[in-house]
């Protein structure tokens, strides 16, 4: 019996399989697609994810060619544009990255560290005579091949998850009436589409009409990004360039010469969360478990779900915790992705709200948001720093680790490189006796605590100078004589 089963190999289950290697389990990743998407279905990463992936030292992997990798220097909130320009401490980050280089390293990263990924392997159900039981998960597969069994399986296939349907989860939510009809498409190095469209009275960004909005924007030399929302329009599904130039035409009134298609989508925007997180030892991350009906928040919340689950599974797999630290994946996670929903919302609200009362909103928040602390807010929302799992009496514990300039150069998002517990004592004498802990002990300039206890996934399990061997017991099974 394999130990766990990841369905799905989307940037969530790489992430995930990618964090169950680096703590010595050996996953199986399934996907039902014969070969990797070629589809650039995101466009890049933003948020706490950007800070993980720099403790895992793939941040420099990843940014190998991308166009932009940090703070932008703006970001939209719905239509509503955020200017970044003031405080250097504000915490958005970005990474441009197309999906297909994502899942490319982040599969070659999760081969490296041991985790198999079988494709064209469709999961039809959970094999009802041995579904679940006490000492695993049964599933059947498409096309005559032999049943998988693993102690735990996780859904990562997506808003629309057979895992999650078979375990017998709802989904509850709602599903936008606009269709987006999204493209990118070949100009030409030297077309100067940009400077063309602000001449014919259209510009980079949303443009609206009394009819819809059409977007026009581009994250790489001679490709151009276009969308269409209207409402009324047929569903989501296949597109055809004469079905996106028609969209174009009924918005716009007019054609556009867009260049010759890449890609083309339809999408009709959905806002759902999974009335549970967990069915017994079947597990939801990423879209499986929510859908969020504003752009830039799904790969955030779907990959640090992967690293919160991660560590977790393997600390029960490999015998250290016991089977209720599992039960912290959900209550962790689900009130990152009702945060997540609401900003979301808001998002989608402000885009589509149209006439005199949406351009009063919008001149509103726009200028509401030149002020330092309402951007400093939104900006934490968009980046999850405002995240606190649980209450405590230190600040920090509960939230991502700040990164700190320790002594020799070190950064603290190095030291958590292995995906290993660290006990950082920064001059108060604290110490762990076991050697899943890796106990560094370094000077920072202005340090927030004597020391701080952090787990693999970033966040900080404790801090100060009393309740270590409390804390050591709780989320790593340390006895008393250990810490």
């Amino acid at each position: 019996m394999d130990d766990v089963l990841i369905v799905g190999a989307g940037p969530v289950g790489l992430m995930l399989a990618c964090e169950l290697g680096l703590a010595g389990v050996r996953p199986i990743v399934l996907d039902k697609r014969p070969e990797p998407s070629e589809l650039p279905r995101a466009n890049g990463l933003g948020g706490q994810i950007v800070d993980l992936l720099d403790h895992r030292g793939l941040l420099e992997r990843l940014s190998a060619g991308s166009p932009f990798a940090g703070r932008p220097p703006r970001f939209p909130f719905g239509s509503v544009p955020l200017r970044f320009a003031g405080p250097a401490d504000l915490p958005l980050r970005l990474l441009m990255i197309q999906q297909p280089r994502l899942e490319q390293l982040l599969a070659e990263r999760a081969r490296e560290l041991g985790a198999e990924i079988r494709r064209g392997c469709e999961v039809l159900s959970l094999a009802q005579d041995l579904a679940q039981d006490e000492d695993g998960v049964t599933l059947e597969l498409a096309e005559g091949r032999p049943r998988m069994r693993a102690r735990y399986v996780v859904g990562c296939d997506g808003g629309r998850s057979g895992v999650r349907r078979e375990a017998g989860i709802g989904f509850p939510g709602t599903t936008d009436d606009e269709v987006l009809r999204l493209g990118h498409f070949a100009t030409g190095a030297d077309t100067g589409v940009f400077e063309a469209l602000e001449t014919d009275g259209l510009a980079p960004g949303w443009n609206r009409t009394p009819n819809g909005r059409l977007l026009l924007t581009s994250l790489q030399h001679g490709v151009l990004i276009a969308g269409v929302r209207e409402k009324g329009a047929p569903g989501d599904g296949p597109v055809t360039a004469e079905d996106f130039r028609a969209a174009v035409r009924r918005v716009l009134g007019r054609d556009l010469p867009l260049g010759e298609p890449i890609w083309l989508s339809g999408t009709v925007a959905q806002a759902r969360l999974a009335e549970r997180y967990r069915a017994g030892r079947v597990f939801l991350a990423g879209d499986a478990a929510h859908l969020f009906p504003a752009g830039g928040s799904a790969l955030n919340v779907g990959m640090t779900d992967a690293a919160n689950l991660g560590w977790k599974l393997a600390a029960v797999l490999r015998g250290r915790a016991c089977e209720g630290l599992l039960d912290t994946y959900e209550s962790e996670r689900r009130p990152v992705a009702e945060r997540a929903l609401m900003q979301t919302r808001a998002q989608a609200v402000l885009d589509r709200l149209e006439g005199e009362d949406g351009a009063a909103l919008r001149e509103l928040l726009t200028e509401v948001f030149a002020f330092e602390e309402p951007l400093r807010h939104v900006a934490g929302l968009l980046h999850d720093s405002g995240v606190r799992y649980g209450a405590a009496a230190h600040p920090l514990v509960g939230r991502f680790v700040p990164e700190l300039a320790l002594s020799g150069g070190r950064r603290v998002a190095e030291l958590m490189r292995e995906g290993r517990p660290v006990l950082l004592d920064l001059g108060g004498g604290a110490t762990l006796d076991d050697e899943w802990i890796d106990v560094v002990r370094a000077h920072a300039d202005d340090p927030p605590a004597d020391a701080l206890l952090i787990r693999p996934d970033g966040y900080v399990a404790w801090a100060g100078t009393d309740g270590l061997a409390e804390a050591a017991q709780q989320w790593f099974g340390l006895t008393a004589s250990q810490a």
